[in-house]
């Protein structure tokens, strides 16, 4: 078939809809937020893809998988196999890098493990083959009357239980065994765990190094050479080992490295990872910042926040007594105590005994004589020793990660990081970007023998870093943790790993790839996304992005509204078809007939009235100076990875959380910020989840919920039955429906099946009792008002003030279609972030507040996004700042005042690129922002002459 054919799908708020889409082609589905995409692409056709291959396969192996819920739909035809690329899909796991999702990382073990030259890090000397001649001279340079044995590696950490091993051993004679550290007789029982790993070192003699000994020395490591394959460990009775190899070890220190294998360079092996941070890179260690973050306080004022009292007093009796011993002065400010003194109190008075007078319980006053260990060492012991979540987690607030430093963030072992290929270890590959490892591995230098060898590998890993370049992540390093990485930039590198697996006949479902990408990288991610059409693959890509839309084969426009009013097919056919249609918004906004005017003016910047970022250098930022003007919408921007989420979030924000709401983050590097007097509040309106339960929903996050409760709780019913607003909540005893606990479903774990999720038997999945239930208002019970989508939520409570303005917020940033009482977990990265900004807008503002918004737009049709910046417009308009880090050239362009950074992303980022007003921007020749803005800029102006002169002419 050459078409997929979709009958009666009515996932959502589907209603009944047909659709035909033409295969091998790239097939853009669009539409309003909430108007049905995700629903037709994602749970219908992505789901039935999924459900078909997990019945073809057999019994046994769908007991893993798990059962899948046929979508609600009557029939789809022509499907292939599907393969989803997500934004959700990314491991969170800190062992997670971008080298090892894209398997770039594996290849560049294998690289190193074929071609890599071991060098002495002390000497720089190339390890070289180690005679036994060697190895005699080595040992009988120890001292005279030295006991030791030779050992012989015949098995290192390898599951099993080696019975074969054990067996042909006994055969031969041998009489001791060394298993897994413990010293064992051949004649036991030895019986190993087949399912752990096993280290097995055979005795082949003991020696006291003495003259004449020479020559038994050597015929017994020639055994233990024989025996294990050249390999032979030298165990010395009350000291180290010395590990020798006939292949490599160092002629002037003798510093060794065992056999180059892949797993040597791998640090989630225990082979390969650094023991200090077993392969993290880094270690938690307590932060001072974090303890005392306000150095101008004294102990009496709490400089020291984990000692602060909160329901015990035994802390700051603690303190009151070494202070009394040590005569430090309580009242000084703890800047201006002497190092000393804060020493004594930080890190404890060593081997001194001070002594302790507390006051127990009953009141009663003890005195004791006690070590004192100190601030730091008391929070790092309470930390590592607790079994209490809650104290842990307390105890984290003050402690940060740090580079681990014995592997210097190379999560490594020495040896691995001696192996080097063309003079550079694996860990200065990965910390580099990937432009520099494509450069590196494009131009790298081996020996005739060492190219045959590394050919195909070197092929391997330039193909993948070419699909992470054409994909518009030139800029990310290989080292960089897969959790710190936006839900674009996860799925373009699934994207680039699935480019390289070079599948055709594939049906691959794709949510806004453009997600995080400047203009002049999606060009580039637009020519893969062709790639892989011409492969004979089928693609549906769930996009906004204009660009997108008009380089499809195929448009499919969903709507004609959001919730209730979508969910149906408005146009569909190529880009023009779709313009032609005038019932199509998105074909309005496409050809022009609807647009986003430029404002009339822009705000003008006022100098007093500024933020003064000095010396930023975190991460690429190099030694960045920056103004940001108060009192306007300030938009930064600049391409993939050029350095704006680390001057915003990792510097100002945190900065300002910690100056005004005394947060605990460590701000990014940086000397200092001026002009934080201008403000009073800071508010982050990320994209994180507004709550990881179901309990969480829009009705209680921003509030509303508890102007709801109170009328029903003012309702004659309500007082005659004595219920209070605390009745009407489904999180606490009393009104809710005790069967679920107010969840509405109750978890049912099924034996080799996934667990089910079924509605309460008693409530219904109502989460209330039926006495709460009884309680009505305007002929609507408290569930029905939670089951409400917010646009009619709002026409029910029009004529209560306060509940209508906090609705009517959500409705102004686009959410009219969620219900009341949604499941946060069901709200997408972009729903969430919207309901915080709704959230924000009902309160009350004093002109003080700067509001950081990082890619708003994330999921928005350009009709939303016209409705966003009509709210952005407003909270400028009540004289706060709102600062957002955006590449939508909508948003862009009706900025008062932009940041450009760049040139380029990564390494070739990191600078100042140009400010200003949007047209001023244009106007600089480095400025890629300002090359994709002035086309726009120009045809708005156009558009806008052009309404003008239709107005006059009527």
């Amino acid at each position: 078939m050459k078409s997929i054919t979709i009958q009666g799908a009515r996932a959502h708020n589907l209603k009944d809809i047909d659709v035909t889409i033409p295969k091998n082609k790239l097939v853009v589905m669009t539409g309003l937020s909430g108007s049905g995409k995700s629903s037709l692409a994602f749970d219908t056709i992505y789901a039935e893809g999924q459900r078909r291959y997990v019945e073809s396969l057999s019994a046994y192996a769908r007991q893993f998988l798990g059962q899948m819920d046929k979508p609600d739909v009557d029939a789809i035809e022509g499907l292939s196999p599907a393969i989803s690329i997500d934004q959700k899909t990314t491991s969170k796991n800190p062992r997670s890098t971008v080298g090892t999702v894209t398997e770039i990382y594996d290849y560049l073990r294998l690289l190193y493990a074929r071609v890599g030259r071991p060098i002495c890090p002390i000497h720089g000397e190339e390890i070289s083959a180690q005679t036994v001649e060697q190895m005699v001279d080595r040992v009988m340079e120890l001292e005279e009357r030295t006991k030791l044995q030779i050992l012989s590696p015949v098995v290192s950490g390898r599951k099993g239980e080696h019975a074969k091993v054990l067996s042909d051993l006994k055969k031969e004679g041998y009489i001791r065994l060394r298993i897994d550290g413990e010293m064992r007789e051949i004649s036991e029982e030895i019986e190993l765990d087949k399912n752990k790993n096993h280290t097995i070192e055979v005795v082949i003699d003991r020696i006291i190094v003495k003259e004449g000994v020479e020559t038994r020395l050597s015929d017994s490591i020639e055994t233990a050479l024989k025996l294990s394959g050249g390999q032979v460990i030298v165990d010395l009775i009350e000291g180290d080992e010395i590990f020798f190899n006939e292949n490599h070890a160092c002629p002037i220190c003798g510093f060794t490295i065992g056999e180059l294998e892949p797993r040597l360079f791998s640090f989630n092996s225990p082979f390969g990872a650094c023991k200090t941070c077993d392969g993290l890179g880094s270690k938690l260690e307590v932060d001072l910042d974090f303890v005392i973050p306000d150095w101008d306080l004294s102990l009496n004022q709490g400089a020291i926040v984990p000692w602060e009292p909160i329901s015990s007093q035994y802390y700051p009796q603690l303190l009151r007594s070494v202070c009394a011993h040590y005569d430090i002065d309580m009242d000084t400010p703890v800047k201006d105590l002497p190092k000393k003194q804060m020493n004594k109190i930080l890190y404890g008075s060593g081997k001194q005994k001070i002594l302790f007078s507390y006051e127990n319980e009953r009141g009663n006053r003890r005195e004791n004589k006690i070590f004192f260990e100190g601030v730091i060492n008391n929070i790092s012991r309470r930390y590592h020793e607790t079994s209490s979540s809650y104290v842990r987690e307390q105890m984290e607030k003050y402690m940060a990660q740090s580079e681990c430093p014995t592997c210097e963030g190379y999560r490594l072992t020495e040896e691995a990081l001696a192996v080097k290929v063309d003079g550079i270890h694996i860990g200065k590959v990965t910390e580099k970007s990937v432009t520099y490892a494509l450069e590196w591995i494009q131009t790298i230098e081996l020996s005739e023998k060492e190219e045959q060898i590394a050919r195909m590998i070197v092929k391997e890993i330039g193909d993948r870093l070419t699909f992470l370049v054409n994909v518009g992540l030139d800029y990310l390093t290989l080292s960089r943790s897969a959790g710190t990485l936006s839900g674009g930039e996860a799925q373009r590198i699934r994207l680039a790993t699935q480019i390289g697996s070079a599948l055709t006949g594939v049906l691959y479902v794709l949510d806004e790839p453009s997600i995080g990408l400047h203009q002049r990288d999606n060009d580039r991610l637009i020519q893969t996304l062709k790639r892989m059409r011409d492969l004979d693959n089928t693609l549906i890509v769930v996009e906004h992005d204009e660009d997108t839309m008009l380089a499809a084969d195929w448009l499919i426009d969903i709507g004609p509204g959001a919730g209730a009013q979508g969910g149906e097919i408005v146009a569909d056919g190529t880009p023009q078809d779709v313009m032609d249609n005038d019932q199509s918004l998105t074909g309005q906004y496409l050809s022009g007939k609807k647009f986003i005017p430029l404002p009339t003016k822009r705000r003008k910047v006022t100098k007093k009235k500024m933020l003064e970022i000095r010396q930023a250098e975190e991460n690429n930022l190099k030694e960045v100076d920056v103004s940001i003007p108060l009192g306007l919408m300030t938009v930064v921007t600049g391409v993939s990875g050029s350095g704006k989420s680390t001057l915003i979030n990792e510097i100002l924000y945190k900065t300002l959380s910690q100056k005004l709401h005394r947060g605990k983050s460590k701000p990014g590097k940086h000397k200092e910020i001026r002009g934080i007097d201008h403000l009073e509040k800071v508010i982050d309106i990320d994209q994180s989840p507004i709550g990881r339960t179901p309990r969480s929903n829009p009705a209680t996050y921003t509030g509303v919920f508890d102007d709801i409760r109170n009328v029903f709780a003012q309702t004659s019913e309500a007082k005659i039955r004595g219920y209070n607003k605390g009745r009407f909540s489904f999180n606490v005893k009393g009104g809710r429906c005790e069967a679920c606990r107010g969840d509405g479903i109750i978890k049912i774990e099924m034996h080799f099946l996934p667990d089910v999720y079924v509605p309460c038997e008693v409530c219904h999945g109502k989460r209330y009792n039926r006495e709460t239930l009884e309680v009505k208002y305007k002929g609507k019970n408290i569930a029905d008002v939670l089951q409400m989508r917010i646009e009619d939520a709002l026409e029910f409570f029009e004529n209560i003030p306060k509940i209508k303005r906090k609705l009517q917020t959500i409705e102004d940033v686009g959410l009219g279609y969620i219900r009341l009482g949604q499941p946060a977990t069901t709200l997408s990265g972009g729903e969430a972030q919207r309901v915080k900004l709704a959230s924000e807008l009902h309160r009350r503002s004093n002109g003080r507040s700067l509001y950081i918004l990082d890619e708003p737009t994330t999921g928005l049709h350009v009709h939303d996004i016209a409705r966003l910046l009509n709210v952005l417009q407003r909270l400028v308009e009540n004289g706060d700042s709102v600062l957002i880090i955006e590449h939508n050239l909508d948003v862009i362009k009706t900025a008062d005042y932009l940041i450009d950074l760049g040139p380029g992303g990564g390494e070739g980022g990191g600078q100042i690129v140009a400010t200003g007003t949007p047209e001023e921007v244009t106007e600089v020749e480095g400025s890629f922002t300002g090359k994709y803005l002035k086309p726009v800029l120009e045809r708005e102006r156009q558009r806008m002459e052009e309404r003008i002169l239709e107005s006059t002419q009527n």
